[in-house]
């Protein structure tokens, strides 16, 4: 139809070789004239190469972040698995640094077409990335974008705008005289607790522009120890009975509603982040007011599909891909929905 040699019009399709412009034209030409795409499956099983992906991002239980982060990665590999793609972990601790260099060095001992990276430690993943950009395997990062590397993307939410938007829901609760309270795992210059940092750096840009002299009080928690964490909550509210606002800026809001449920305590306002089992709970009982939902597996799934639509099918893959910043309440917590 191009009038062109079978060989050229394959130069063209997977763009190799030395193609004339004008012989360019012809067959782009017909291309467009019988909407032509490639069929995807019959290339699948006719490649004979098998690829690799690793997925590094943190150990997991059933129903928390994580476990939906894996739960969107294997649906991916699921759907990829005709194109020859296999998928494997390596996991870490969360927060813990030498759990995390040890993942990192496993990654080198194992052979890998791409990497979906879930970031932690900012200085280990820089020397992740670098042995990987020398290794000229491409890498994305989830949940958590690191913009100084050349990742292939970045899937995740915007996290200074979702700090920003969780301080203008919170902050529509305010009543003169209130106190608020930042709960949280770790002190705000915590290396592990990067994402952290710019949720916060966002929830403060809105006080200081709209609430510039409210009270506000660090109260910082232990990850697991609940007999702790309640002497903690005891002390604190003891002292401030006027920090009647809250939020928290990792999955663990349910450590203070659990603790408020105990104590047949409530706040006027608090918010959290991610639709573990135990926070919906919390918030269809009303300890919890206000969830920020991440889509954790559609980042999984789209991870892993970026990455194969670059190794696997040439296609070209957008560097920033924002999830929806999701405002979750009782009144619509039922009808949510990450996948159809």
């Amino acid at each position: 139809m191009a009038g062109v040699s079978a060989g050229t019009v394959d130069r063209v399709l997977h763009n190799r070789g030395d193609v004339s412009r004008a012989s360019r034209d012809k067959v782009q030409k017909v291309l467009d004239e019988i909407d032509y795409h490639p069929n995807m499956f019959a290339i699948g099983l006719a490649a004979k190469k098998r690829y690799h992906i690793v997925c590094i991002i943190p150990y997991y239980i059933e129903h928390d972040y994580w476990h939906s982060v894996a739960a969107g990665i294997n649906r991916a590999a699921q759907e990829l698995r005709p194109f020859n793609v296999g998928v494997d972990y390596l996991f870490y601790s969360h927060a813990d640094k030498a759990s995390y260099e040890t993942a990192c060095a496993q990654l080198q001992s194992v052979v890998a077409d791409g990497v979906l990276i879930a970031p932690n430690f900012q200085d280990d993943t820089l020397k992740l990335t670098s042995y990987l950009e020398d290794k000229k395997i491409p890498y994305a990062f989830i949940d958590f974008n690191m913009e100084q590397t050349h990742a292939l993307c970045y899937i995740g939410q915007d996290s200074k705008v979702s700090g920003y938007i969780a301080a203008k829901i919170l902050m529509r609760r305010y009543r003169e005289g209130q106190e608020l309270a930042l709960f949280l795992n770790n002190q705000k210059n915590s290396p592990a607790e990067v994402q952290m940092q710019r949720r916060l750096e966002g929830f403060m840009q809105y006080l200081a522009a709209e609430h510039k002299n409210l009270t506000i009080h660090d109260v910082v928690l232990h990850k697991e120890d609940t007999a702790a964490n309640e002497k903690v909550l005891d002390a604190f509210f003891s002292g401030h009975p006027k920090a009647t606002l809250g939020v928290v800026f990792n999955s663990r809001v349910y450590q203070v509603a659990d603790y408020l449920q105990k104590k047949n305590l409530k706040l006027d306002a608090l918010v959290g982040y991610d639709l573990l089992q135990k926070n919906v709970e919390h918030l269809k009982n009303g300890e919890v007011n206000y969830l920020i939902g991440q889509r954790p597996g559609l980042q999984g799934y789209c991870g892993i599909k970026a990455l194969c639509n670059h190794v696997v099918f040439k296609k070209p893959v957008t560097a920033v891909k924002y999830m929806p910043i999701d405002i979750l309440m009782k009144e619509n917590i039922d009808f949510y929905f990450e996948f159809e």
